[in-house]
């Protein structure tokens, strides 16, 4: 998610993969506080607890369609379109090829440790360990590929998805037992529990699931790192100009069909479509099979709006937004350290108390916090904390 390669020259760095991580950041916040909604009844294939006002529905509706399933694939973009610049960074200062690669593995082995502690301590819902085991394996099998292979395994994983998505939907229509298919969100019970320690034990079985799901076998993540790796290679977020009518198409495909594939899942969980609680399961395929265009129309977005404000005055907003993505390993853990204690029953216990409006809203007001620590760092010219001990351990002679 962060560079750990000696700080790159403010004027050198490109504004979209920053402005996108910061605007996401609070995307995954919203993302990810209906998890600490505890004591509620659960539902087959969302988390989100039925019932509410007409305000938390909308929130529901929302998160179901633009949300869930549609961040992460896009930092999992990010992160690959980051490994091949931090390739190319150290290649252009001389160090060679296998020391880069050397490098890139030991940044993936300590995101796995930091997830790992995420998980155990705060957050059972950890993406850190999933990239870093994706980002190690994929570096191995794809770094040194050539462009035309990068994408030709793309392509055979996006189908892969597809044929899931195919085979999900017809496995929807034979009557099958809901307790072997119905998902039964397991991550919602480290949150419910008020023993510290066995709240401990509950995230750390949930985290593997998480890691090795969506780190390899969800195929999401993998996908859109390797297209990331492409992406880097042509420059598309450094040069944006030469590739607008690439990025519009991606932005508008992408991010309708994540918008429209997400449509049935919605007015599935809202009641307005009739599926029986043993086919729901089907709404977990086509959320992560949708989700993965979304994330990737997101990049463009931002790939876009990047290339709107490169050379100008960006303004408040957009320099703050872009200050938490430039800290966004720091602004993500810090998003658990202002959620779990407060919102989980081994803490304060208010996700017990809050519906989904209130928990929107708690999530914006966590991520303005972080926000404005970012903002606070970037004036003084600090990276965040969390940067500062990944680089140091990745590279401690630097």
């Amino acid at each position: 998610m962060t560079p750990t390669s000696p700080p790159v020259r403010q004027y050198a760095r490109v504004p979209a993969p920053d402005l996108a991580r910061g605007a996401m950041l609070l995307l995954i916040a919203i993302a990810n506080t209906p998890w600490y909604l505890w004591g509620r009844q659960l539902r087959p294939s969302t988390i989100h607890p039925p019932g509410g006002s007409a305000l938390d529905r909308s929130v529901q509706v929302a998160s179901i369609v633009a949300v869930d399933f549609r961040v992460y694939p896009m930092f999992a973009f990010l992160f690959g379109y980051g490994m091949v610049q931090l390739l190319n960074r150290q290649r252009e200062a001389g160090q060679d090829r296998p020391s880069v690669l050397a490098h890139l593995r030991r940044r993936g082995l300590w995101l796995l440790v930091f997830g790992f502690a995420h998980a155990a301590l705060l957050w059972q819902g950890d993406i850190l360990g999933a990239y870093g085991l994706a980002g190690i394996l994929l570096a191995r099998l794809f770094l040194h590929r050539a462009d035309r292979t990068l994408l030709t395994w793309s392509v055979i994983g996006g189908a892969v998805l597809v044929l899931a998505t195919v085979a999900a939907i017809a496995a929807a229509a034979v009557p099958v037992a809901a307790e072997t298919l119905a998902y039964l969100p397991l991550g919602a019970a480290p949150a419910g529990q008020s023993d510290l320690f066995a709240a401990v034990a509950d995230r750390l079985a949930f985290w593997p699931i998480v890691t090795l799901g969506q780190g390899l076998f969800a195929l999401a993540l993998p996908i859109a790192i390797v297209l990331g790796f492409w992406a880097a290679r042509l420059r598309i977020l450094e040069e944006p100009g030469r590739r607008l009518p690439l990025l519009r198409r991606v932005a508008v495909i992408g991010v309708a069909t994540g918008l429209l594939g997400g449509l049935p899942h919605a007015a599935a969980v809202m009641g307005w479509l009739t599926v029986p609680p043993e086919s729901m399961f089907v709404f977990e395929v086509t959320q992560m099979t949708t989700g993965l265009p979304a994330g990737l129309g997101y990049a463009a977005l931002f790939g876009l709006l990047g290339w709107r404000i490169a050379g100008r005055n960006p303004g408040l907003v957009a320099t703050v937004v872009t200050a938490v993505g430039r800290r966004s390993l720091s602004a993500y853990l810090t998003q658990s350290l202002l959620c779990a204690p407060v919102l989980a029953a081994w803490g304060l216990g208010l996700g017990a108390h809050l519906h989904s409006a209130a928990m929107a809203g708690y999530a914006v007001g966590v991520w303005l916090i972080t926000a404005a620590g970012a903002w606070a760092l970037e004036r003084r010219g600090l990276p965040g904390p969390a940067e500062i001990v990944l680089r140091r351990l990745v590279a401690p002679r630097t």
